[in-house]
């Protein structure tokens, strides 16, 4: 199964909503609302890429996407539906704008468009543990950030309500686009 010029992308499960305690699995979250879009899975693997036009993206790729592929939602009739991405129970098509990253051997590798940003927490000690205000670590970057002189490590800042919270390989990252970053305030290694 290939499409003309959308990605084939296959899923074992639509959302992340179960957690182990005590040997015992526990659903978090039931229901199919505006607020479920925390616990549907962002992650899928390659099928087939589209027939037109040159990929990055291979078959076998695993790929970080938007929530709303997998998601399902109910209509003004209050029916249950699927997303327009859905071909059947573990296959979606899914056009290339809704794709953010990609994984293959190298690891993890963001598209053109986008960035990941791992925020950065106070350290005070009278504080709660709560984001710094538009500031973190630059994870996973991209070519066009990298011949701008920001690399993987660097402290970033970004625009308001630019960053999109992503759970990636068990840490907290915020998906934002390129064009959002506003400043490199350099390596965190580096003193100053």
């Amino acid at each position: 199964m290939q499409a003309l010029f959308d990605y084939i992308i296959s899923t074992e499960n639509r959302y992340n909503n179960a957690v182990k305690i005590d040997e015992k699995e526990l659903i978090v979250n039931t229901e199919i609302t505006e607020r479920d879009h925390i616990f549907v899975n962002r992650i899928g693997t390659v099928v087939s890429c589209p027939i037109s036009g040159q990929s990055l993206i291979k078959e076998g790729d695993e790929v970080i996407l938007h929530h709303n592929v997998f998601r399902r939602w109910f209509d003004a009739h209050r029916e249950e539906r699927n997303s327009a991405s859905y071909l059947d129970e573990n296959m979606y098509s899914v056009m290339p704008d809704q794709v953010f990253a990609y994984k293959n051997k190298d690891g993890w590798n963001c598209l053109p468009e986008y960035c990941f940003v791992k925020p950065i927490y106070k350290d005070d000690e009278w504080a709660l543990k709560t984001d710094e205000n538009l500031k973190g670590i630059l994870t996973y970057s991209n070519d066009i950030l990298s011949s701008l002189g920001m690399f993987p490590g660097d402290v970033v800042g970004f625009t308001p309500n630019s960053e999109y919270e992503f759970n990636i390989d068990g840490q907290k990252l915020y998906r934002i686009l390129s064009n959002q970053i506003t400043i490199n305030y350099g390596s965190k290694t580096k003193s100053s």
